[in-house]
């Protein structure tokens, strides 16, 4: 049975999405102005009627994994014809014999110690750590629900782009211990710190209400990911090439991420139209 005390904490936490997660700034995150977007409002306002809110996030999410899989094999396909033509790549024997330059025993221990939080262990704990924070704060699923998806599909893909291409890291010569022995395209480090950085930040700067904490927020989510996927290619465990990639494919997915909870908040507003912040922006 549930408790008033409880029913009291969603009611606030529904409210609160309809009024504070819909807007980032003055811009109305439910609001299409394409007729693309129109249509994809459309569909998930009657998903929504059908399975719930809830419901019809997490089948459009799944529907948005299938397709950052498929980009996942397009990348690689993309990536082969690149090393094939000696494009970007080239850049990668000169930017490790560079990064090899500027190693130190002291650098390199610091730089394993840093790269270790973007890893299998230090990313799955700074998440749940940052999810808890935010379900509790906001008295609301939603964050834990986008977050653990976003995570599972930067995981399917860092798993089929490592399957598809297969290449082998830099020599064991070049890189710094401890060694890494999986396929090395695409850097999951880099991926999945980029979109798990990214959709924390993203759900963070929803409630921010000066241009300069949404600045700063986006700032330290983006030096996150960007010194995790260089501390990959300074200790030789990757290519700079496999660290492009993945936060290419990790901004992608994390556009279909956000995109499926703009059309949650639209299947929220026509729910309840009454609860919208700004009513006379949303026409």
């Amino acid at each position: 049975m549930q408790t008033k005390g409880t029913s009291d904490d969603e009611s606030a936490g529904d409210k609160a999405e309809l009024t504070d997660d819909r807007f980032l700034g003055d811009a109305d995150l439910a609001r299409w102005k394409t007729p693309a977007g129109r249509w994809l409002a459309t569909s998930a306002q009657r998903l929504s009627a059908h399975l719930g809110p809830y419901g019809a996030l997490i089948l459009v999410l799944a529907a948005g994994a299938v397709v950052a899989s498929l980009l996942a094999f397009a990348t690689g396909g993309v990536y082969e014809a690149v090393t094939e033509a000696d494009g970007v790549a080239a850049l990668d024997h000169p930017v490790l014999e560079a990064a090899k330059t500027l190693r130190s025993p002291a650098l390199d221990a610091a730089a394993t110690a840093y790269t270790d939080l973007g890893g299998g262990i230090g990313m799955p704990i700074l998440a749940a750590i940052a999810t808890t924070v935010l379900v509790l704060r906001r008295r609301s699923w939603t964050p834990a629900i986008l977050i653990v998806t976003a995570a599972a599909g930067s995981l399917l893909m860092t798993i089929a782009g490592k399957q598809l291409i297969g290449r082998a890291r830099p020599p064991l010569s070049d890189a710094v211990p401890p060694y890494e022995y999986s396929p090395s395209f695409p850097s999951g480090h880099s991926l999945n710190s980029f979109v798990i950085a990214g959709i924390i930040a993203y759900l963070v700067i929803l409630r921010c209400r000066s241009r300069r904490a949404r600045a700063w927020t986006v700032t330290a989510a983006a030096l996150f990911a960007l010194t995790i996927g260089l501390s990959r290619v300074f200790l030789g465990h990757h290519w700079l090439t496999d660290v492009l990639a993945a936060w290419t494919l990790g901004a992608a997915w994390l556009v279909l991420v956000i995109t499926a909870h703009r059309l949650y908040l639209t299947a929220r507003k026509s729910e309840k139209p009454g609860h919208s912040r700004g009513e006379t922006q949303s026409g």
